[in-house]
C-alpha cells in the first residue's frame, strides 16, 4: 500500500482546472472550422435568441449551439428530424467540462430539407409583403 502511494506522488497530478484546460486546448486546436452532417434533435430556441440542439447520426450525437448573431442569417427555421450540414468549431465550456459544436453556418442537406427551407423562406417573405 505504501509503495502504491509513493508511485502516485512521483506522477504529475493535475487539478481539474488544469486538465480541463489541456483538453480544451487540444480539442479546440485540432477541430477548428470543420463541417459535420447529421440530423437535428432536441431543438430549442432560447428566449435570448440562441439555438441549442444536438446533431446525431446512427451511432453518436454532438451537442450544438448557434448564437443569435449567427442564426439571424439563416433562411430557414431548423426543426427536429431535419438533416443538415453544419460548419463550426469544437469548443469546451470549462466550468462544466462540457464540449459542444459552435455552429457558424447551417444548411439543409437533401432535397426534402431544401424544399422545406424554400417554403419557409417563401412564407416569411410573403408575411413581410415582399413576395406575392
Amino acid at each position: 500500500m505504501k509503495l502504491e502511494i509513493q508511485n502516485r506522488t512521483q506522477q504529475r497530478i493535475y487539478s481539474i482546472t488544469e486538465l480541463t484546460r489541456q483538453i480544451k486546448c487540444l480539442l479546440e486546436s485540432h477541430f477548428p472550422n470543420v463541417w459535420v452532417k447529421g440530423e437535428i434533435s432536441n431543438f430549442k430556441l432560447h428566449s435570448s435568441g440562441h439555438m441549442y440542439f444536438s446533431l446525431k447520426d446512427e451511432n453518436a450525437q454532438l451537442p450544438c449551439v448557434m448564437w443569435r448573431g449567427r442564426n439571424n442569417l439563416l433562411f430557414f427555421m431548423p426543426k427536429d428530424g431535419m438533416k443538415v450540414v453544419a460548419q463550426g468549431n469544437v469548443t469546451v465550456y470549462e466550468k462544466r467540462g462540457y464540449y459542444q459544436f459552435e455552429v457558424l453556418e447551417l444548411q439543409p442537406a437533401g432535397i426534402g430539407e431544401l424544399q422545406l427551407a424554400f417554403e419557409q423562406l417563401k412564407q416569411r417573405l410573403k408575411a413581410e409583403g415582399l413576395f406575392e
